[in-house]
């Protein structure tokens, strides 16, 4: 093994892979040195390398004990403590309610001691007991240099799964506006769907788009899955008149006009304008921002900024100066692009009110998320609202500033050429680092998860497997010329089975694409639940794969975001869409004449099961394929509303960026008329469909 590839290992950089055809492709040197380099390892020569595998090593004796400890509860496990060799050490657990755990059993280890700068360094390793609780806890270790301390991480060894099968819709809540919207979908219209669906269909969940923060200035980033900020919410949907404070304007005419020319404009819109809808809305909360709150909301409002600390503030602060100096910090004057510097903490104290302002939209939305979670419950759902945790942020947004000492440098996440896109992704969201995660006992993942589930009875990850291993581009680089760089995903999966079990919810990881065959058995083990696309699901010679063989432990739909509802699947639309883009590798008859085969392959197998008959119309299929999900022992079903109203444009075409309407697409019907939350619950087609759902629920009820 040469010396890179040595160093390589060390930190989990692949120096080689197996591609999606199965064979082994070899990592270029200036991919292994640029990785590297992000991981904060020089590694461009020959002496670099020998110094960086010695500091590596210097590193790992000079730590007293592990940067974090990772643990599964029923499990004994161990952990390594770095001591003066030959001389002792008491090493003891603080668990979160402060009680303390002392009988922690030293086991053997015949490691040879080193010598870090004449000091001779011995390693001793102790068990940590079986029946410590879920939590996270602090280790503590006394020797003869001092007392340490570090993060143990006890998750639970497995989620349980839902009691019963659950349907629900899957709704990309901008593209669904009411009689009262403000030019885009709201948690007050999330709130009515979740109700309308639990209330009449017996909906279980809804599956809601990524609601994460954008930039508050134009021109809105429209990617849910782009988002500013993973921690923090998008004020743009706040439904202003369910704010408290908004029964106190004495003038509430004009915001109702300024509303109301909004709605009429955004319905003769084709596109959903998020520029035109957050000027006005803005305008409107600044408003309510300025009315006076009770003494209670005052408490309230404390309490709120309490509780989320630096963070909040950090967020609040970089929407400020994002609206002086724009959204991409790295233009920013250098003394403020580092949250640290003495001249950001300046610029807050100059701009208080404007600083918490976002702060208060953060807190409005708190309350507004609380609302919806609570009353799709009330209605009679099982799990509620069902949040989508997206990859990445903007390397450009408030988290990537906020966090940049533990997000890497000089690269993108992405994905490899695959067979669906043989050239490569480039997602360009920079990647947690692995190395710094750990030494800070994992806090901003933590955070990320606890934030995602605070208001929700289910948790959609997209991409799971970068839990595991994800795929580093180098700057500049083709998505070809990446990487695979791996996880601790014990930690990382642990962290959220550990948030989902407090939270009571469960965990839906995407977990489409290049997949490693024994993640997916890793994940059931844990009790987070896989994804099924129906058009995905094959067996190894091309037929649809048989209800019986769908896994039980997934979420499965027939359709997804990145591909056209079920009706203009079946017309060819993704097709037809691809050829006007350039977007197809190959002649457009041959993919047609695929594609024609694939369908027929499954309107026969739905006539096998009875599903449907000889001379069916496009809602007839469409329904058979439903009930097909029914015949699966897939313990959650989806319906996306686009399929249950007939529509036929895509949200989202993968390979583009302005070519496409990406996530500007308003919620239409099959004859391309946009239709509102209110068309929604009296269209007889959306009716019909969510009752074919119902009636899959009770297969599995225990």
């Amino acid at each position: 093994m040469t010396e890179l590839a040595e160093l390589a290992q060390r930190y989990a950089v692949a120096t080689e892979f197996v591609d999606w055809r199965g064979r082994s492709v070899p990592v270029p040197e200036h991919t292994l040195v640029s990785v590297l380099a992000a991981l904060g390892v020089p590694a461009d020569t020959p002496a670099d390398r020998e110094h960086a595998a010695r500091t590596h090593d210097r590193e790992y004796w000079g730590d007293a004990l592990p940067p974090t400890v990772v643990a599964r509860s029923g499990t004994a496990s161990s952990f390594w403590v770095h001591v003066t060799h030959g001389r002792p050490v008491d090493v003891w657990v603080e668990l979160e309610d402060g009680s303390v755990r002392t009988e922690l059993r030293q086991l053997e280890n015949n490691r040879a001691p080193y010598d870090l700068d004449g000091r001779t360094i011995g390693e001793a390793t102790f068990e940590l007991p079986a029946d410590l609780p879920p939590g996270y806890h602090r280790l503590h270790a006394r020797t003869d240099t001092g007392e340490t301390d570090t993060t143990v991480i006890v998750a639970p060894a497995v989620l349980a799964p839902p009691r019963r099968r659950h349907w629900g819709l899957a709704t990309q809540l901008y593209s669904v506006t009411s009689e009262q919207s403000w030019g885009t979908g709201d948690l007050t219209d999330l709130t009515d769907l979740a109700v309308w669906s639990a209330a009449r269909h017996g909906a279980g969940f809804i599956l809601v788009n990524p609601l994460h923060a954008a930039a508050p200035v134009a021109p809105m980033e429209p990617s849910p899955y782009l988002p500013t900020s993973r921690r923090f919410v998008n004020p743009l949907y706040l439904r202003v008149e369910a704010i408290d404070e908004y029964a106190q304007l004495r003038r509430r005419g004009p915001l109702r006009k300024a509303r109301a020319e909004l709605a009429g404009r955004a319905r003769r819109r084709d596109g959903i304008d998020r520029d035109a809808a957050w000027k006005v809305k803005r305008a409107a909360l600044q408003q309510v921002y300025r009315v006076p709150r009770s003494a209670g909301r005052d408490l309230a409002y404390a309490a709120f900024r309490d509780r989320e600390g630096r963070s909040l503030d950090d967020f609040a602060t970089w929407c400020a100066l994002a609206e002086v100096h724009g959204p991409d910090w790295h233009t920013w004057p250098q003394k403020l692009t580092h949250p640290d510097n003495p001249e950001v903490a300046a610029f807050a104290a100059a701009n208080e009110a404007a600083v918490d302002f976002h702060r208060w939209l953060q807190w409005q939305l708190d309350d507004q998320l609380t609302t919806a979670q609570a009353r799709a419950t009330q209605a009679g759902m099982g799990l509620g609202i069902m949040h989508d945790l997206a990859v990445g942020v903007d390397p450009d947004g408030a988290d990537a500033w906020a966090l940049q000492d533990v997000l890497a440098r000089g690269v993108s996440a992405g994905a490899p050429p695959d067979e669906y896109n043989q050239l490569g992704q480039n997602w360009s969201q920079p990647p947690w680092r692995p190395d710094q995660l750990r030494r800070t006992g994992y806090a901003p993942f933590r955070a990320l998860v606890n934030a995602v589930l605070r208001h929700a009875g289910g948790v959609r990850i997209d991409h799971i497997i970068g839990l595991f291993r994800l795929w580093w581009i180098p700057q500049g680089a083709a998505p070809t010329e990446g990487t695979y760089v791996r996880y601790d995903h014990d930690a990382l999966i642990g962290i959220v089975a550990l948030e989902a079990y407090r939270s009571g919810a469960v965990v839906v990881g995407e977990d489409l694409g290049t997949v490693e065959p024994w993640v997916r058995d890793y994940l059931r083990d844990r009790g987070l639940f896989g994804t099924s696309i129906l058009w995905f699901e094959r067996t190894d010679g091309g037929a649809p794969l048989p209800a019986e063989r769908w896994r039980e432990a997934c979420l499965s739909a027939v359709t997804t975001h990145d591909l056209p509802p079920t009706a203009g699947y079946l017309a060819g639309e993704h097709i037809r869409l691809r050829e006007s883009l350039g977007l197809l590798t190959r002649p457009v008859d041959e993919e047609i004449a695929d594609d024609r085969i694939e369908q027929q392959a499954w309107l026969d197998e739905l006539r096998r099961l009875g599903l449907l008959g000889e001379q069916p119309d496009i809602d007839e299929i469409v329904r058979g394929l439903h009930a097909f999900l029914g015949r699966t022992p897939s313990k959650l079903l989806a319906l996306a509303l686009p399929d249950a109203v007939g529509d036929l444009r895509a949200q989202n075409q993968p390979g583009t960026t302005d070519e496409y309407p990406n996530w500007r697409v308003p919620l239409s019907g099959p004859d391309g008329e946009r239709m509102s939350l209110e068309d929604v619950f009296t269209d007889p087609r959306a009716n019909a469909l969510a009752e074919v759902m119902k009636a899959q629920v009770p297969a599995m009820d225990t």
